[in-house]
């Protein structure tokens, strides 16, 4: 180790030396006493492998003047401040519900029901109420009884002469020439009439009294004179020319008792 720390004083001493030998050039008496000096120190130190220690001049310090940092000044942006409203409360109005009137579409007119004896020939049945001859179509009879007992009944129009029981079955009977010809009914006339059958009307419960049963006769449609337009009286269907009476349409005056109502209803 001691070695090694001469042989490095060795180095320094000669670069030394050399940063030195421009300077001093007279001096080469000494010099030469040096160098012989320095072959001397050399031939004792045993040779080693070399070791090669590269020192690295220091940089030049270099002056370097401060820098001062240039102060930006920061430009502070303001957030904009959101001014996030508060939820107001939805006020639902109350809504009026007004009443839709839908008109309802206009109703098809009915198709208009030919009756069976408005087509070709037909019979009729004849019978008579206090001189007044009547008929109907035969197809539409519903039967004919023998009058019997009859019940009268509490607010019934005045027109309704009772209830007639015929096995099990409960006819109401309508006074014929009340209901008929209600200008032309006055006491005298009431006295006069002497009921004996009733005639069925199609099959309904209804019946009319009659006094007599004619007979039954076969018609052409030129025989009637039939109802051209519907008004008053709906129960008439037509006028027999040649016997001069009246042709019910049954269908009708089912509906008019029904509903409690007279002929001139």
């Amino acid at each position: 180790m001691s070695e090694l720390v001469a042989s490095q004083k060795v180095m320094r001493n000669y670069l030394n030396a050399l940063l030195t030998e421009e300077q001093e050039p007279e001096v080469s008496v000494v010099a030469e006493v040096k160098k012989q000096q320095l072959n001397q120190l050399l031939a004792t130190v045993q040779p080693e492998k070399p070791t090669v220690v590269t020192k690295v001049a220091a940089p030049a310090s270099v002056k370097t003047e401060p820098v001062r940092a240039k102060v930006i000044p920061e430009t502070i942006v303001a957030k904009p401040v959101v001014v996030v409203p508060s939820p107001v409360p939805k006020v639902v109005a109350p809504v009026s519900t007004a009443a839709v009137i839908t008109t309802p579409p206009p109703k098809a007119p009915a198709a208009t029901v030919v009756k069976e004896y408005r087509s070709g020939r037909f019979q009729a049945l004849f019978f008579s109420v206090a001189g007044l001859k009547v008929a109907l179509p035969l197809k539409e009879l519903g039967g004919i009884h023998k009058i019997t007992t009859l019940n009268t009944l509490p607010g019934k129009p005045a027109w309704y002469k009772g209830v007639m029981l015929y096995r099990e079955q409960k006819i109401n009977v309508v006074n014929t020439a009340m209901w008929v010809m209600p200008e032309k009914y006055d006491q005298n006339l009431a006295e006069t009439l002497n009921y004996q059958y009733v005639i069925m009307l199609g099959k309904s419960s209804w019946g009319l009294a009659c006094e007599s049963l004619v007979n039954t006769v076969a018609l052409e449609q030129d025989d009637v004179k039939w109802r051209a337009t519907e008004g008053k009286r709906p129960w008439l269907a037509g006028l027999i020319k040649q016997h001069m009476c009246a042709l019910l349409d049954v269908e009708a005056m089912i509906a008019l008792l029904a509903q409690g109502a007279g002929s001139s209803d």
